[in-house]
């Protein structure tokens, strides 16, 4: 039995947003300030620069982070790595090479409390229920989401793509029934959000933060011929075919 007392209800601290297990607070502001940070510390909170964290409880869903995002957990948890025998461990090892991400996300389970390491970027919640089930994300935003989702390297359409569009070749896709949580450079007051029904959706930069795994993605010139993609001005743009959602960032 444990009681964890000036966290949430500290009236410091503001709770976001909860979807399934995980729970996103923020710091409102900075009293661990001296005289010669008080200034920073000021600017900061006016421009919403402000720690992050996320609450896993993990009663509700056993729990996979990304490694070295642990801060601290109390109550009845348990660490693993999540591997179930070589050939896991093989697919996990050449997922996170060709994915950038880590190899190894340990998987957390019991009935205790799990918190994540504070940062300054935005933290955003995703239910795969809202994305037919299937995610891809950009490089780097995985922070943590329910194990009951299933990982997986997505290779882009086409080697173009790697190649011209600002992308890696592969990118971690998640699928399943569960929640995620994104590590975003940019809040989702900012993002756009398109959802395409049978549509295209034609983008000049890197700006996607994830998309639903039933889109097709390519790089293809933004004109029918090379003269018409030169004298847009766009060249090559990424495009994104089918049915599903898109997160865009407004800059790259």
């Amino acid at each position: 039995m444990y009681q964890i007392k000036n966290f949430t209800e500290n009236d410091d601290i503001r709770i976001l947003e909860q979807k399934g297990a995980f729970t996103v607070v923020e710091y409102i502001r900075d009293l661990s300030v001296t005289p010669e940070s008080a200034q920073n510390a000021y600017f900061c909170n006016e421009m919403n620069v402000r720690k992050r964290q996320v609450i896993c409880e993990l009663g509700k869903a056993r729990v996979t982070i990304q490694s070295g995002a642990m801060q601290w957990m109390v109550g009845n948890v348990n660490a693993t790595t999540g591997i179930k025998g070589v050939g896991d461990l093989f697919g996990k090892a050449v997922r996170g090479k060709v994915t950038g991400e880590s190899a190894i996300k340990p998987e957390y389970t019991g009935d205790g409390t799990l918190v994540l390491e504070p940062t300054y970027k935005y933290l955003l919640l995703e239910d795969l229920k809202e994305w037919g089930g299937s995610i891809v994300l950009d490089d780097g935003l995985f922070l943590a989401c329910e194990s009951s989702l299933k990982h997986k390297a997505v290779m882009r359409s086409n080697f173009s793509s790697a190649v011209a569009g600002g992308e890696g070749l592969f990118n971690l896709g998640l699928t399943g029934n569960g929640v995620v949580c994104l590590e975003s450079g940019c809040p989702r007051e900012e993002l756009v959000e398109i959802l395409l029904d049978d549509d295209v959706l034609k983008v000049d930069g890197n700006m996607a933060v994830a998309w639903s795994g039933s889109l097709n993605f390519t790089v293809e010139r933004s004109g029918k011929t090379l003269i018409g993609s030169a004298a847009s001005g766009e060249g090559l743009v990424n495009v994104y075919r089918g049915s599903g959602k898109v997160l865009l960032a407004p800059v790259q």
